[in-house]
């Protein structure tokens, strides 16, 4: 059998076509969970730089509440100037805990974020409805 080279012009056309979803679908792939990496390192961050406010000396009259809230703002604030979300939530849940308010008791702040994909939501929201991320920061109070 006697194969004409000639009329095999398109082949190449045809392979492109079949190989090209599969390519995009892992580059984009590639590029979300880039930058779902970058986000959980923006959280780990984040809860560092709250846990940080909230161990540094304090005069008395301070509340805990007033902590609280003070942390809860550091947080979402670092989050909100860090974060790639492409407009979507920059705020995450916010939970202090602390063992005591003298020196050397444990502060631990842990945040709670919900990330939704970005390039190819519809697809993956639909199937898993985002990926829940953690970061826990424990430090001891100054």
């Amino acid at each position: 059998m006697k194969v004409d080279w000639k009329n095999q012009s398109g082949a190449s056309a045809v392979e492109f076509a079949i190989v090209l979803p599969i390519l995009v679908l892992l580059v984009f792939g590639i590029i979300e969970f880039s930058v779902a990496l970058y986000d959980k390192a923006m959280m780990t961050n984040a809860s560092r730089e709250g846990a940080r406010a909230g161990i540094v000396f304090r005069v008395s009259s301070v509340t805990d509440e007033e902590i609280t809230e003070e942390i809860t703002n550091v947080v979402n604030s670092y989050l909100g100037n860090n974060l790639i979300t492409f407009g979507g939530p920059t705020t995450a849940n916010t939970t202090v805990t602390r063992n005591g308010s003298k020196p050397g008791d444990e502060l631990k702040v842990t945040v709670n974020y919900t990330y939704t994909f970005l390039l190819i939501p519809n697809f993956i929201t639909s199937l898993s409805g985002g990926m829940n991320m953690m970061a826990e920061t424990v430090m001891r109070m100054e």
